[in-house]
Parts: C-alpha cells; structure tokens; sequence
C-alpha cells in the first residue's frame, strides 16, 4: 500500500519520517537546555561525594573552577553566568567600563556641584539637631547657661558656614577618588552578592538571540536527520553505529553553531550566511538596555557611598573626612570659639570637636541613600554610559559579553553530543535497527 502511494519502501518512509524529528526534536532540546544551564541554578546544588572535599584543594584549578564542583566536597550544578560572576563582573569593568573613563570620569557625571546641594540639603535638617544633641549631652550646664541669643548665633554661624564646609567636602571627594574608590572591586562584589543580575543582563539583552538559538537547534537538527538517512543507505553502515555516532555530532554542531551565531563574526563578512553576529547586529539597542542596568542597579551614587563609607578603602575615606570636618568646627564657632574654649578647657574642647565631627559624618550616608537623588543623577549616568559605550568597537563588545563564559562553552558543546547519543540509541530502541534495502 505504502509502496503504491508513495512509491518509497515503508522502512525508508518510517526513516524519512522519524529520524529527521528526533534530529530536530533533539536539536531543540539541547539548545533549550542548553540555555537553562547558562542561568540556572543561580546557587550550587548537588550532592556529596566521598572523598571528593580532601581531594579537592589538590586538583587542577581549571578543574577547581568548573561549575561541576564545589570546594565542599558535593559535584553537581551551577548556572555558568552565575557560577562567573566575579570574572565576568571582573571583565565588564576591564572590556566595558575601564574603556569608558576613569573613576574621576565618573565622578563629574554624579555633578559635584550637585551632590554639595544634597549634603547640604540633608545636612541644614539635621545640623541644629545634631549640634543641640551633643552640647545638651556633653556640656549640658554650659548649654543651658549661654544666652538664647549666643545659642542662635552658634546656630546661624553653623548653617552659615555649612554650605562651604560641604563644598570643599566634595571637592575633596573629586580630588582623590582614584584613592577612594575601586570600582572594579565595587562591581565585582555586587555582582557576586546579586548573581540574578547578571541572569537579567543576558536574558533581557539577548532575549531574542537565546530564543533564536533555542529554535535553531530544530532548525539545523531536522535537515541533519535527513542527512543522517542518506548516509545510512549510502555507506551501507549499521544504524548501530550511524545514529548514535550522527547524534553526538548533531548534539555537538547544534550547540557550536547556534552559539557562535549570536556572537560571530564581530564585523560583517560577506561569505557568512547571517553575515554578522546577531547579538552585534543589536549592540546600539543593548548599550541602551547595558547603561540602565548599570546605572539604575551597580554604577548608582548609594552604591558609590556605600563603597566609600563601607568598602575596603573606607579607612581612607573617615580620615578625609575627618581631617576636613574637624577645622570645619572651630570655623563653625567662628567669634565664641575662645570663649568655648576657655570656658571647657583645651581637653574638652578636642572631645567636643571629635564628637561633632563624629556626628557630622552621618549626614554622608543619608545623602547618598536619598533615592530621588539616586533616581536624577542615575539619569546623567545612564546617558553617559550609553554615550561611551556606542563608541565600543564590535570586537571589544563581543569580549564584553562573551569572555567569561568563554572557558565553560565547552561543557554546553559535550551536553548536546551527550543527548544526541541519547536521542540515537533511543531511535534504535524504538524504531529498532532494520534499514531498507531498495528504494523501490
């Protein structure tokens, strides 16, 4: 009947039918998981095995490093972006950020200027506070016997010199930032803390691209299956060996393929059949999505004054801070500073300015944190970013993108050979391994 109608033996027509939808049902699987094991899990899991935590230290570090283990003993599973976070935070500032200016570049975009006009917005509601806390605290006798109107002029001289006090802050800040602050240190540990994060730059970016490599594995897995037939009754070979051996290497190119689409070649070739990397082909429209992330999430003024009040370098920032803040309360008394003077003795005096001094810092924090500030000054950020980053050239975007996962590919390559000899032997076990002799 068949035979009559299509004019094919049945067995050809069961292969023709069959072989070429596990090809591409397996193709699509693979890329698919393929695409899972980029970004998840986001933390290790897995189980342990013995002996594998004493021997661990000892092992090759390219073995250490795979997202396979983990120096607790247990072999298992992460995402390879997640599991990269801290080299491809590393190379983000190194390929993205380090080419878009220095430190002190990114600084002038906060605007200075503008952030002396936030201290000093946070800083007059709280200086009269701040000053009526210590002296009732410290001196309270003294505060309570001076003149209201001797009180007001502490006050007035305060608020009078706080604006100056707060601009020579921000210069200060402008003049030794590169001291100050690592940024790629800052990147790297946020990062690390918010792994998810690097999952939303890739899967958002390059959501388009994953979706198209996911159905590329179909794509090219299908017409293989055809090819795989032809082969089959060519060569004369055993399906034993044609499909299982056919499957791994259709599991393997898939993979290959389909990853090197989204980032090769960097410029346009004409012999190319999609003539440039696609994720390339979008690199104004990523920049874009690439400078909000930055600017709205890593790259933000409370992330900077958490790095400079709290991070590594801190040190350096209290005793700028300090050795600023401290003349600025002898300044701030201004005509009742002998009178204060002489009435506390030198060794209280040095106490009450280390106690204003010490108050006086905790007007930084509560600037930096101020959210609608963040939310105006991550807008120059943003326009920076994206400004400096549309000058990238393609190879330098690829890197960007692509260098830190570069090492792991190999693991996405092995896994689609692994279920193609999967997908081969289970054609076997289903269809089993007759092969037509004739066409007719």
């Amino acid at each position: 009947m068949l035979e009559s109608i299509f004019g094919v033996h049945p067995t050809i027509l069961l292969e023709l039918l069959t072989i070429p939808l596990f090809t591409g049902v397996i193709g699509y699987i693979t890329n698919w998981t393929g695409i899972l094991m980029l970004f998840k899990p986001i933390a290790f899991h897995g189980f342990h095995l013995p002996g594998l935590r004493a021997v661990f230290p000892f092992l090759p570090k390219r073995i250490q490093v795979l997202p396979l283990l983990s120096y607790d003993g247990r072999i298992g599973w992460q995402g390879i972006v997640p599991s990269r976070a801290d080299k491809m935070a590393s190379i983000a500032v190194d390929k993205g950020l380090a080419k878009l200016g220095s430190v002190a570049d990114f600084y002038r975009e906060l605007e200075p200027d503008k952030l002396a006009e936030q201290f000093i917005s946070v800083a007059d509601a709280q200086i009269e506070n701040i000053v009526e806390e210590i002296l009732r605290r410290e001196h309270p006798q003294l505060w309570y016997n001076l003149p209201t109107q001797v009180r007001d002029m502490v006050h007035a001289r305060v608020r009078q010199q706080l604006p100056d006090i707060l601009r020579e802050l921000t210069e200060e800040f402008g003049a030794n930032i590169d001291q100050l602050l690592d940024v790629k240190q800052m990147v790297i540990r946020y990062f690390q803390a918010r792994p998810h994060l690097l999952n939303t730059l890739f899967q958002v970016l390059g959501a388009k691209e994953l979706r198209f490599m996911q159905n590329f594995g179909f794509y090219f897995g299908a017409p293989m299956g055809l090819v795989l037939v032809a082969v089959l009754h060519v060569t004369g070979w055993s399906s034993l060996v044609v499909l299982p051996v056919g499957g791994v290497i259709i599991g393997w190119v898939v993979n290959y393929v389909g990853l090197n689409m989204i980032f090769a070649p960097a410029y346009p070739k004409w012999w190319c059949p999609w003539r440039q990397g696609l994720l390339i082909k979008r690199q104004s429209e990523i920049t874009d999505g690439y400078a909000e992330l930055v600017s709205s999430q890593v790259v933000t003024v409370a992330n900077i004054g958490d790095e400079l009040l709290n991070g590594p370098r801190s040190d350096r920032t209290m005793q700028m801070l300090e050795d600023t803040l401290r003349p600025a309360a002898d300044r701030a008394l201004g005509p009742a500073r002998p009178a204060v003077k002489f009435m506390l003795g030198s060794r209280e005096y040095d106490s009450l300015q280390d106690t204003l001094t010490h108050e006086a810092k905790a007007i930084a924090p509560m600037a930096f944190a101020d959210p609608d500030f963040n939310i105006r000054q991550g807008r120059q950020i943003n326009d920076y970013i994206a400004k400096q980053m549309s000058q990238l050239s393609p190879p330098d975007f690829v890197d960007m993108l692509r260098s830190a996962i570069k090492q792991d590919e190999w693991l996405l390559f092995l896994h689609g050979g692994v279920l193609g000899l999967f997908a081969g032997y289970a054609h076997i076990l289903i269809f089993g391994t007759g092969v037509a002799t004739t066409w007719l």
